[in-house]
């Protein structure tokens, strides 16, 4: 059992807490921004909305999500913004927040942000990957095939690569979300603070997952390393 390995303590449990700390601390730093209403009193639709049009993007839309919980994101094959019902209708500096940052999202997009460029290329690939890889290693763990190994962490590392290219992507959002905040002024300089600590939060989320992505993969190196 894997789970009684001594290298799964070492290289996975670390990564899974502090994956599972970060998702407590997003959680925790929007509902207590959430309370927080804007001194402009404007929703995170109508933030995004005027960032979009101020950029001449009236072609991207926003639309709500019927989903609950956080699923906010840009889809750039449909040029969309949704935003999930407590951002897309709040007036929290939590809501602005979020909106602000997809909006960061496709102003990355209309401007050819490279980063951006290159995960949206590796997508196809590394979801194919991600769903190939355990299996194709664990069979040639199970039966000593060590092509079917080296096939499953090549798989995976196309995953990782995603986790990593998508760091900058999101980071480079939300420093654009403050910015556009700030200089629109759609928030105040002491309310910068409150954005700032939710859109940290979340970005952490990332980096965790990143982190995690990377601790697989190496421990699927130190199990094929075993069988050599």
């Amino acid at each position: 059992m894997l789970l009684f390995d001594p290298m799964y303590f070492i290289l996975i449990l670390p990564a899974l807490l502090l994956a599972s700390w970060a998702q407590s601390k997003v959680k925790g730093a929007f509902a207590k921004n959430s309370n927080i209403r804007s001194s402009r009193n404007v929703s995170g639709a109508e933030v995004a909305r005027n960032l979009l049009d101020r950029a001449g993007l009236r072609e991207v839309a926003v639309e709500p999500l019927n989903t609950g919980g956080l699923g906010d994101h840009y889809d750039p094959r449909h040029r969309t913004i949704r935003l999930s019902p407590d951002v897309y209708g709040g007036t929290s500096l939590a809501a602005l927040g979020v909106a602000a940052h997809e909006a960061g999202h496709a102003l990355q997009h209309a401007g050819g942000y490279f980063w951006l460029g290159i995960r949206n290329a590796i997508i196809p690939v590394s979801q194919f990957g991600s769903r190939l890889a355990f299996p194709l290693f664990f069979v040639g763990l199970l039966f000593q095939g060590e092509m079917l190994m080296t096939i499953g962490i090549a798989f995976f590392a196309l995953a990782v690569g995603f986790q990593l290219i998508t760091l900058p992507v999101e980071y480079n959002a939300s420093s654009r979300a403050i910015g556009l905040l700030e200089s629109e002024g759609f928030v105040t300089s002491s309310e910068i603070p409150a954005v700032r600590e939710v859109l940290d939060a979340a970005a952490l989320t990332y980096l965790a997952a990143a982190l995690m992505a990377v601790m697989q993969l190496i421990y699927l190196l130190t199990l094929r390393g075993r069988r050599r």
